[in-house]
C-alpha cells in the first residue's frame, strides 16, 4: 500500500506490479468503461478452467453425483456471495439472474401479478432498466432530489382519494451510471417507514449495480436494507456474464402474486382436466430461478470471490484506491483551461473526495461525466471525439449511457427539446449529436480495481493535446482564391480516377487514356456493390474488417465480369472470384426483384440484391472470416432501393458573397466554417456514404505529409483518403494551392461541369493502409490538429455532375473525364 500527501490510501504500485500479468489485454491500451464492465484477471480465468476440468458439473434438477455436486456448489457460493455483502442468509435470499435488468424484470412480474395494479415512483437517475417499470404501474412518477426530500418531510407524491390498499413501489440507484452520484442507502428504511403509517404497503428496488461494482455494499442490518437489490456480478469481477437479485425476506410474500413459473420451481403440476400447480416454497429462490441455471457461470462465480480478495483485498481497499483516482482525473480535467481561460471540460460530475451530500455520507462515485468545448464555446462532436479515442487506445463510453433522466438534468434538455431532437432523426449511435445548440449525450470516464495513476494521468494528457488551445490569436481569414478568370489559376489537372465497386474494399484506378462515364450517382460502376453481414443485413466496412482493403475488385468490360482478388496471406489456396457485370435476376435470391433483402448502410434502411451464389459468398466469407453475402444496389432504383446525398456546402465556399463568414479551426491561424443546412437538392448516390463523387487536392496531401513527417510520422498515401479524382498541379510551387479546395464553387473536368457539395467528414477509417490493411496512426492524429473545424475533422471535397445546357452534344449524352484531363476552377 502507498499514500497520498493527504494520507489517503491508494494500492496503485501493488496494481502496476501484477497488471502486465493478471490484465495482459491492457497493454497499450487505457480502458476507462468499468461502468460498463470492469476487466477479468488472467488468474480468474485459469483457475475457473481447473475447476471445470477437475469436476464434473450435471444438471442441478437431478439425484446423480454430477448434479448433487452442482447442487451442493451453487448453494455454498449462493451463501458466499450473501456474505461478501454482509447479506445474513436467514434474513435476504439470492437469487440468480443474467443481470441487474433481468431482477429488475423479476420484481415486475411479481408487480404485475397484483389485482389491484401498484404505483411506481423512480428517481430521475434512474438507468434506463428500471424507468421501463412504469410501463406496469398503473400510477408512475418521476422524482428528483428535492421531491424524495419532500417526501420525506412528510408531503406524500401518491397521496389520493380512495382505498389505500394498492402497494407502491419505490426504486433509485445506489450510484448514478451516468455521473457517479450516489444516493442514501437509508432511503429505503426511511420512506417504508414513513409510508406504513398510511397504511399503504411501500416497497424499495435498490440498484445496485454501479455501486457495488467499486464499493462495499453493506447489507447487515435487514430493518434498513432495500426490499429488492440488483447487481450485475460481471461489473465487480469482470467475469462471469451472471447477475443477482438480493430479496429481504420481509418482502417475500410479494412473490406470491407472479403467475408465471418455469422448469424447476414447482413441486406438482397438473395439466389434463384441471390446471394447478404448487410452486416450492422451501427457500424463495427456489421458486423464482426458472430453468436450468447457468452452472458454470455460478461455479465461476466462486472463482472469482477468491481472486478478487486475492487481488485487491476488500471492497473498501477499491472504494479508497477508485476514489483517490476518480478525484485526480476530476481536477486534472477541471484544470485544463484554453489559452481565453475558457474551460476544456465541461464536468458534470462532483469531486469523488471532497463532494458530500447533505443527508449521506458518501462522495461521488469514482465517475466523472463530461463534456469538451474548444476555446470559442463550441460543443466538441463526441462522434469526433471518440473517433480519435479509438485510434488512441482509448476506452470510454459516450452518448446518453441509458440514463434518460440523468442525462435531461445535466445538459439541461427538455423534453419538448428531447422530442425534437428524435423528430430531426436523432437515434443512439447517430452522428448528429449536437443540435440546437446543445450536446445530446456526454463522456463517460470510470474507474475500477485495476485503474492506475497512469491510466488518469495518460488520459488527461490526451485530452490537453488534442483539444486545448494553449495559445489563441485572433482568427485569421483563409485566403479566398480569385476565381474571376481561368487565367490566374495554376495548371491543375486530373492526376488519377479511382472507383470502388464494392463499397469499403480496394479501389480500382482506371488506366490512363480511357474516357470514364459521369453519372447522376457518381462515377459509372462506384459503390454499386456491397458485402452485407449474412444475420444482420448490416453492409460490412473496413472500420471494422481492415482485410477489406486486400480486396481488389477489377471491371474487366471485354469479358463483361468484375474480377476481384485477394492480396493477403494465404486463405486455402483462394485467389479470385469472378462476378457478371450483368444484374441478371438469377444471380440473385428468389422473387429479389419484388423483394429485396434489407440492410443498412451507414445507419440508412436499404434494400439489396444478395447473390444466391455459394462460391461467390463463400470467397467473402472465408477471405474475411466473416459469414457474409455479396450484394447489389444498381442505378435506378425506388424507395429504399434508391439514396441521396448528405454532404452539405460549407459558407465559405460560396465565393461570390461579398461578405465571408468564417468559423475559426480548433487551432488559431487557420479558420474555416462547419457544414452549412442550405443544400437542399437531393441527388442520387449509389452505396457511397455522402456524395456522388469525392475529390482530393494532391497538394493539400503533401501539405498534409509536411506536417506528419515534421512530427517524425510516416507520411500517407492518397490512396487511404479513397478519393475518385484526385486533382494534382503542374506548377513548380503546388503548395501554394494547398486546400483552396475548401473556397472552391465548381469545377470544369475537360468538357463536364462540377458542383462542390462542401468539405469530407472524416473518421480513422483514413488510417488503414490500403496495401497492407494495417492500421496506424495518422494521417488522423495529424488532420485532428489541423483540420477540425467545429469539432469535425474535414478532408477533401465531395461534388456532383452538372449535366451541360448543349443538348444534342456528345458530351451532353455520354459525359466521361480522363486522367490527364484539365482541370479549371469554374467562377461561381
Amino acid at each position: 500500500m502507498t499514500s497520498d500527501g493527504n494520507g489517503r490510501t491508494a494500492y496503485d504500485g501493488r496494481v502496476e506490479a501484477f497488471r502486465q500479468d493478471e490484465f495482459p489485454v491492457l497493454r497499450d491500451q487505457v480502458y476507462l468503461d468499468h461502468a460498463g464492465t470492469t476487466l477479468y484477471a488472467k488468474s480468474l480465468v485459469d483457475r475457473f478452467a481447473a475447476d471445470m476440468t477437475s469436476n464434473l458439473f450435471g444438471n442441478p434438477h437431478s439425484a446423480s453425483s454430477s448434479s448433487q455436486t452442482s447442487t451442493s456448489r451453487i448453494e455454498d457460493i449462493r451463501l458466499g456471495v450473501l456474505q461478501f455483502f454482509n447479506a445474513d442468509p436467514s434474513e435476504f435470499d439470492l437469487v440468480f439472474v443474467a443481470n441487474a435488468t433481468a431482477g429488475i424484470k423479476l420484481v415486475v412480474e411479481a408487480f404485475r401479478g397484483i389485482p389491484l395494479g401498484f404505483d411506481y415512483l423512480y428517481h430521475h437517475a434512474c438507468h434506463t432498466s428500471l424507468v421501463g417499470v412504469r410501463e406496469e404501474a398503473t400510477d408512475s412518477l418521476c422524482l428528483d432530489d428535492n421531491a424524495v426530500r419532500a417526501w420525506l418531510g412528510g408531503t406524500d407524491p401518491l397521496l389520493k382519494s380512495g382505498h389505500q390498499d394498492t402497494p407502491a413501489l419505490f426504486a433509485y440507484p445506489a450510484q448514478s451510471n451516468m455521473d457517479g452520484s450516489r444516493f442514501p442507502l437509508d432511503w429505503s428504511d426511511k420512506l417504508r417507514k414513513g409510508r406504513s403509517s398510511l397504511g399503504q404497503p411501500l416497497f424499495t428496488l435498490l440498484d445496485a449495480a454501479a455501486f457495488a461494482a467499486t464499493s462495499p455494499l453493506d447489507l447487515s442490518d435487514s430493518e434498513t436494507a432495500p426490499d429488492f437489490t440488483v447487481l450485475s456480478f460481471y461489473k465487480i469481477f469482470g467475469f462471469p456474464d451472471l447477475g443477482g437479485l438480493i430479496v429481504r425476506r420481509q418482502a417475500a410474500p410479494i412473490f406470491q402474486s407472479r403467475k408465471y413459473f418455469g422448469g424447476g420451481t414447482v413441486d406438482m403440476v397438473v395439466c389434463l382436466k384441471e390446471q394447478w400447480h404448487a410452486p416450492k416454497t422451501h427457500a424463495l429462490h427456489e421458486s423464482l430461478e426458472d430453468g436450468t441455471l447457468p452452472v458454470h457461470s455460478i461455479v465461476a462465480l466462486d472463482s472469482a470471490l477468491d481472486v478478487h480478495r486475492q487481488l485487491f483485498n476488500t471492497m473498501q481497499d477499491v472504494s479508497s484506491h477508485t476514489s483517490f483516482l476518480s478525484q485526480r482525473l476530476y481536477e486534472g480535467l477541471v484544470a485544463l483551461r484554453h489559452g481565453n481561460g475558457r474551460p476544456v471540460c465541461v464536468v458534470y460530475s462532483q469531486p469523488s473526495l471532497s463532494s458530500r451530500r447533505p443527508d449521506s455520507s458518501s462522495g461521488n462515485g469514482p465517475v466523472v461525466a463530461f463534456n469538451l468545448q474548444n476555446h470559442l464555446g463550441s460543443w466538441i462532436s463526441l462522434v469526433e471525439f471518440e473517433k480519435l479515442a479509438v485510434l488512441k487506445q482509448y476506452h470510454v463510453r459516450t452518448g446518453g449511457v441509458c440514463n434518460p433522466g440523468g442525462i435531461a438534468s445535466s445538459l439541461e434538455l427538455e423534453p419538448w427539446e428531447m422530442k425534437r431532437n428524435f423528430s430531426a432523426g436523432f437515434r443512439c449511435g447517430t452522428e448528429n449529436d449536437i443540435i440546437g445548440g446543445k450536446p445530446t449525450g456526454i463522456i463517460r470516464l470510470s474507474l475500477g480495481a485495476m485503474s492506475t495513476v497512469s491510466d488518469v494521468d495518460k488520459f488527461v494528457a490526451f485530452v490537453a493535446e488534442f483539444y486545448r488551445t494553449e495559445s489563441v490569436q485572433k482568427p485569421v481569414p483563409t485566403p479566398i482564391i480569385d476565381t474571376s478568370t481561368h487565367d490566374d489559376l495554376p495548371g491543375l489537372y486530373v492526376e488519377s480516377i479511382t472507383v470502388y465497386p464494392i463499397k469499403s474494399c480496394h479501389g480500382f484506378r482506371i488506366p490512363a487514356g480511357t474516357a470514364w462515364e459521369v453519372r447522376a450517382e457518381g462515377l459509372a460502376w462506384d459503390r454499386e456493390w456491397c458485402l452485407v453481414h449474412r444475420g444482420t443485413g448490416q453492409a460490412l466496412s473496413q472500420k471494422r474488417h481492415p482485410r477489406m482493403a486486400l480486396l481488389r475488385p477489377a471491371i474487366d468490360f471485354t469479358n463483361g465480369r468484375l474480377r476481384v482478388s485477394y492480396h493477403g496471406p494465404s486463405k486455402q489456396g483462394l485467389s479470385e472470384i469472378y462476378v457478371p457485370l450483368s444484374a441478371n435476376p438469377n444471380l440473385f435470391q428468389a422473387n429479389a426483384m419484388s423483394k429485396p433483402v434489407a440492410s443498412r448502410v451507414c445507419g440508412e434502411d436499404i434494400s439489396v440484391l444478395t447473390y444466391t451464389s455459394n462460391e461467390v459468398n463463400g470467397f467473402f466469407s472465408t477471405v474475411l472470416g466473416v459469414p457474409c453475402a455479396l450484394a447489389r444496389f444498381p442505378p435506378d432504383g425506388s424507395g429504399k432501393s434508391m439514396r441521396h446525398a448528405k454532404a452539405h456546402m460549407q459558407k465559405h465556399q460560396n465565393v461570390i458573397r461579398k461578405t465571408q463568414h468564417h468559423v475559426t479551426c480548433q487551432y488559431p491561424g487557420v479558420a474555416t466554417p462547419p457544414d452549412s443546412d442550405s443544400e437542399s437538392e437531393r441527388r442520387r448516390i449509389l452505396l457511397s456514404n455522402e456524395s456522388p463523387i469525392l475529390a482530393i487536392n494532391s497538394s493539400s496531401v503533401e501539405a498534409l505529409n509536411r506536417q506528419i513527417t515534421e512530427q517524425g510520422g510516416k507520411a500517407a498515401s492518397s490512396e487511404v483518403f479513397r478519393a475518385n479524382i484526385v486533382i494534382g498541379s503542374s506548377t513548380s510551387s503546388p503548395h501554394s494551392f494547398a486546400y483552396s479546395e475548401d473556397h472552391w464553387s465548381g469545377l470544369r473536368i475537360g468538357q463536364q461541369g462540377f458542383k462542390m457539395l462542401g468539405s469530407c467528414r472524416r473518421c480513422h477509417m483514413v488510417c488503414i493502409d490500403q496495401e497492407t490493411a494495417e492500421k496506424n496512426e495518422e494521417p488522423f492524429i495529424t488532420l485532428t490538429k489541423t483540420r477540425r473545424f467545429d469539432g469535425k475533422v474535414f478532408f477533401g471535397t465531395h461534388m456532383c455532375h452538372v449535366p451541360s445546357s448543349k443538348i444534342g452534344t456528345k458530351e451532353a449524352q455520354f459525359p466521361t473525364i480522363t486522367v490527364g484531363d484539365s482541370v479549371l476552377i469554374d467562377s461561381a
